[in-house]
């Protein structure tokens, strides 16, 4: 299964993060960037590798109105969090080996004191 996509999936995100014991990990990126374009077939084999995380694909231009707290600065951007706390929030090479490994090893993400939770307002989209 690919990633779910923000624009035609929220209902099925805001279901899958409801469940306390998924974890989440969004890509925060821009349709112009080719970069991001080039990165989404590896994250969606990532989520097809993974079906119990909410895998999410959202595009910060189509929904600035629920990201106004993200500092997305350049992209990819990888969100990644429980139904706690934010585990990693940041640009990341464009290789999907990196979140892979963090998968791998959630005791290595250090908690991110700070970081928005996107999960509240996606709840609601």
């Amino acid at each position: 299964m690919s990633a779910l996509n923000l624009d035609i999936d929220a209902d099925r995100i805001a279901e899958r993060i409801a469940e306390p014991e998924t974890l989440f990990v969004a890509c925060l990126c821009a349709d112009w960037c080719g970069t991001c374009r080039e990165y989404r077939e590896g994250f969606d084999r990532l989520a097809a590798a993974h079906p119990d995380v909410c895998f999410a694909w959202i595009d910060i231009e189509n929904h600035a109105d629920i990201l106004d707290d993200l500092d997305v600065e350049n992209f990819p951007t990888i969100l990644i969090e429980d139904s706690k706390t934010t585990r990693f929030f940041g640009t990341v090479l464009p290789q999907a080996s990196i979140v892979e490994r963090m998968l791998r090893d959630l005791t290595a993400l250090p908690n991110v004191n700070g970081a928005p939770k996107l999960r509240p307002a996606l709840a609601t989209a």
